[in-house]
């Protein structure tokens, strides 16, 4: 279903921050967008800029052939779309709501039941950052079905396709959450580390950002060390780098900065030297974590 200027008709169903951003986004592409909230009020400021208002979900769904829904959780999906789900049949329902692999596998699933297309998302940017081509939008789902509907939803951000597999976009997305909380913790422990001395948080990050290029290419890799799992220490081995976290847990405990964080990547190489692995690379601490 496209208008006459050829653009794809969507709709969105859930207006908070997210789901008005990526309204909004759609509107400004110049997409014919439907929209529909539980709560009407939410969507004024859309309607002023040429959504249409559905009162229903039913008539939402019937307005597109591609249904993007963002709400709270999988729950509130299968709450809305339940009722209207044979109306489903031939669209295509892009899912952008946050949950597990194992709730994104079971309503690819439920929208096989009903002869409709599935896409999985993970929106890896706050709503400021949607209608960026520098943000990523991870899918999983069939690819003919991104493929098909890959312009329209290029429009929210970069489309990264993940494969078939429509459990990996919120996989990716726990994982990739659990990087930048891991960064910010490190940042902000360095930060409080060289701010003890006085150094101002403005002046030590154009520094620590730098480094963190570096890091990226340690990064690269460790991770096809990874995959191979052999872990040759030709760069810096962990036992060298145990020595080096003492120097990093002396100069916090000098200046009373919480210790916590440098105390569990000091126990997991020490963990890994006594387990005989000292001489390897850090990768080798990807064993640390795998629990199974």
């Amino acid at each position: 279903m496209n208008s006459e200027h050829g653009k794809a008709h969507v709709t969105v169903l859930g207006l908070g921050r997210m789901g008005s951003a990526l309204a909004a986004a759609f509107l400004a592409a110049g997409h014919p967008t439907t929209v529909w909230n539980r709560t009407p009020g939410k969507a004024g400021a859309l309607t002023s800029a040429g959504a249409v208002q559905a009162d229903t979900v039913a008539a939402a769904v019937a307005a597109s052939d591609l249904v993007v829904v963002c709400v709270l959780d999988y729950t509130t999906v299968r709450d809305l779309l339940d009722p209207v789900g044979e109306a489903l049949a031939g669209r295509t329902l892009v899912n952008l709501t946050s949950g597990s692999p194992e709730q994104a596998r079971e309503m690819a699933a439920w929208a096989a039941g009903r002869s409709a297309g599935y896409l999985d998302g993970g929106i890896m940017t706050t709503p400021d950052g949607v209608g960026s081509p520098a943000s990523m939008f991870l899918y999983a789902g069939a690819p003919e079905v991104l493929a098909a509907h890959r312009e329209t939803l290029a429009v929210l951000g970069d489309p990264v396709d993940l494969g078939p597999d429509t459990g990996l976009a919120s996989l990716y997305d726990a994982g990739l959450l659990g990087l930048m909380w891991s960064v910010f913790g490190g940042w902000l422990h360095a930060t409080a580390l060289v701010g003890a001395d006085g150094v101002a948080a403005r002046t030590f990050t154009p520094v620590a950002l730098r480094w963190l290029g570096t890091v990226g290419g340690f990064v690269e890799r460790y991770a096809g060390q990874i995959d191979a799992g052999h872990y040759p220490g030709d760069d810096a081995t962990i036992d060298v780098q145990l020595a080096a976290v003492e120097h990093l847990l002396h100069a916090g405990r000098e200046r009373g900065v919480d210790g916590r964080l440098p105390e569990l990547h000091r126990d997991l190489m020490a963990k890994a030297v006594a387990e005989g692995n000292g001489g390897d690379s850090y990768a080798r601490l990807v064993d640390a974590f795998r629990t199974r």
